[in-house]
């Protein structure tokens, strides 16, 4: 896995207009992008249509095409990734509902990101939705959730990525998030 610096080094570049970077740096993040796109695809329905290789080249795409952020480091790079996929995982399941009229809505194992039950599923959408509502309670935690499910960050990336000084602080702030995300769900009959 290429470290830090390397992957820092690389957005500067593509940041600058380098083309070469810009498909040096798809070579170095492609394995960890296809991961992340895999776990989420892997709770997918068996005749799900989106594959992980289309969501990482999409997502990419989002990312790199005519955008000028300023990238700071690999951590925000992911954080930024993680919420290109899964606006197009959100969009992809909402497509797929307005066609079934609901039946056969995206369920995936939340538990593994943020240990709830192990004995339920979550649909997609009703998480988007709890995370819009988290967003207008505390745009903080909804990132920390996002960065955490979505995006595949340790504490300690998350807490570089929002500039938290102590990765302890980030800990808390992530429990508090899960506890009000289960609350949310839980209380809206979703999980």
């Amino acid at each position: 896995m290429p470290s830090q610096a390397d992957i820092t080094q690389l957005l500067d570049e593509v940041r600058k207009g380098d083309r070469g970077a810009t498909d040096k740096l798809f070579e170095e993040v492609y394995r960890e992008l296809r991961k992340l796109a895999k776990d989420y695809l892997r709770q997918e329905r068996p005749d799900h249509t989106l594959q992980a290789t289309a969501l990482v080249h999409d997502a990419y795409l989002r990312l790199i095409k005519g955008q000028e952020i300023p990238w700071q480091n690999r951590a925000h790079f992911f954080s930024v990734a993680a919420q290109v996929m899964r606006n197009l995982l959100v969009d992809h399941a909402r497509q797929h509902n307005a066609h079934k009229r609901g039946a056969g809505e995206r369920k995936f194992a939340l538990d593994e990101a943020v240990s709830f039950s192990t004995e339920r599923d979550l649909d997609l959408v009703a998480l988007d939705d709890a995370l819009k509502e988290l967003e207008q309670y505390n745009p903080q935690h909804c990132r920390i959730v996002e960065l955490k499910f979505f995006g595949g960050l340790q504490i300690e990336e998350i807490a570089s990525v929002l500039n938290i000084d102590d990765p302890r602080q980030a800990g808390r702030e992530w429990r508090k998030a899960k506890m009000w995300l289960r609350s949310k769900l839980v209380k809206d009959g979703t999980r």
